[in-house]
C-alpha cells in the first residue's frame, strides 16, 4: 500500500491506473480504524482492481462543540490495518490541501431536506460537511465505486441522494453494520466509553430488536414504541436524542401504510454519542 498525501500526486497515479482499465473503488474515513472500516476495504476490494481509502478530519462536519480537536489521530496504526485487508492507496491530505482557499469560501454541497432530520437536526450543518467533503473526494478520485456503512443510514440516503441529484458517475454501495459479541455497533467513538459504559452500550441494539419484534407482532403505535424505548434507554443511563420510527424510503415518520421501516436511533452515554438503526420489512 502506498500513502499519498497531495491531491495532484493521487490523480496523477489513478491516472495511471484508469489507462490499465482498472476498476477503482473509494472507502472515505476519518481514520482511528476498527473493524467496521475494515469490512468496507474488503467489500471494496472484492468489487474493484484498486482500492483508495481516505483518512480526512473533516472540519466541515463538526459542530462548534464537538470533538475536532480531540477526535483520535492513530495514523501509523490506521496504514497497518488498511495494508492487512487489501487497500492499495491510501489518500491522507492535510486540511490545507482539502481547503486550500479557507473553509470559509469553500464551496457547499447540500442536500436538502433530509439533511435536516434527526441526526441533521441535533447535529446542524452536519450532512452538508459530510456531503461537501464526500463531493470532493468523489471529484478527486473519480472512482467507479464507493463503500459506506450502514450504520451511519441517514448519511448512506444523502450521499446516495446527492449521487443521483449531480449525476455522479459512482456506485454508491452500503455495508452490513459490523458489531461487537455484545451487539454494539462499532465506531471509533466507542473508545470514549468507560469499561461500566461498554457494558450499558449494547442496550441501544437491543431496543431496537425489542421495537422490532413489537411491531412484527402486530404493534402500529409507534409513537407509544418510540415513548417505552426513550423510558428503556434512560433507565439504562442514556441521555435522551432521538429514536425514530420512520419510512425507510424517506425518513420521514412512518404510518401504518408503510410496508419497509428504519428506527433510526441517537443517545449520548457518557462521553460518546451512540447511533444505530435496525430496519423492519412488513
Amino acid at each position: 500500500m502506498k500513502t499519498i498525501h497531495s491531491i495532484q500526486e493521487l490523480r496523477a497515479t489513478l491516472q495511471a491506473e484508469r489507462a490499465k482499465g482498472k476498476r477503482i473503488s473509494l472507502v472515505p474515513t476519518m481514520g482511528n480504524l476498527h473493524e467496521g472500516h475494515l469490512q468496507l476495504v474488503r467489500q471494496a476490494d472484492d468489487c474493484s482492481d484498486i482500492v483508495v481509502a481516505s483518512i480526512f478530519v473533516n472540519p466541515l462536519q463538526f459542530g462548534a462543540n464537538e470533538d475536532l480537536d480531540s477526535y483520535p489521530r492513530t495514523l501509523e496504526s490506521d496504514q497497518e490495518k488498511l495494508a492487512g485487508a487489501g487497500c492499495d492507496y491510501l489518500f491522507a491530505p492535510s486540511d490545507a490541501e482539502m481547503y486550500p482557499n479557507g473553509r470559509e469560501v469553500q464551496t457547499q454541497v447540500e442536500v436538502p431536506g433530509i439533511s435536516n432530520i434527526h441526526c441533521g437536526a441535533s447535529r446542524p450543518g452536519h450532512f452538508q460537511g459530510v456531503a461537501t467533503v464526500v463531493c470532493k473526494l468523489f471529484g478527486i478520485v473519480q472512482p467507479d465505486v464507493s463503500v459506506f456503512g450502514e450504520k451511519d443510514f441517514q448519511q448512506l440516503m444523502v450521499i446516495r441522494r446527492m449521487v443521483e441529484s449531480l449525476y455522479l458517475p459512482v456506485e454508491v454501495q452500503g455495508a452490513p453494520i459490523a458489531r461487537n459479541e455484545q451487539g454494539l455497533a462499532l465506531s471509533s467513538r466507542n473508545g470514549y466509553l468507560s469499561a461500566e459504559q461498554l457494558e450499558i452500550a449494547p442496550t441501544l441494539q437491543r431496543t431496537l430488536q425489542d421495537t422490532k419484534a413489537q411491531i412484527l407482532g402486530g404493534r402500529r403505535d409507534y409513537s407509544q414504541l418510540e415513548a417505552e424505548a426513550y423510558s428503556t434507554l434512560e433507565a439504562a443511563g442514556f441521555s435522551r436524542d432521538f429514536y425514530n420510527i420512520c419510512d425507510a424510503s424517506n425518513l420521514l415518520p412512518a404510518d401504518e401504510t408503510c410496508s419497509h421501516l428504519v428506527i433510526l436511533a441517537a443517545a449520548p452515554l457518557g462521553g460518546a454519542r451512540l447511533i444505530d438503526n435496525i430496519e423492519i420489512e412488513l
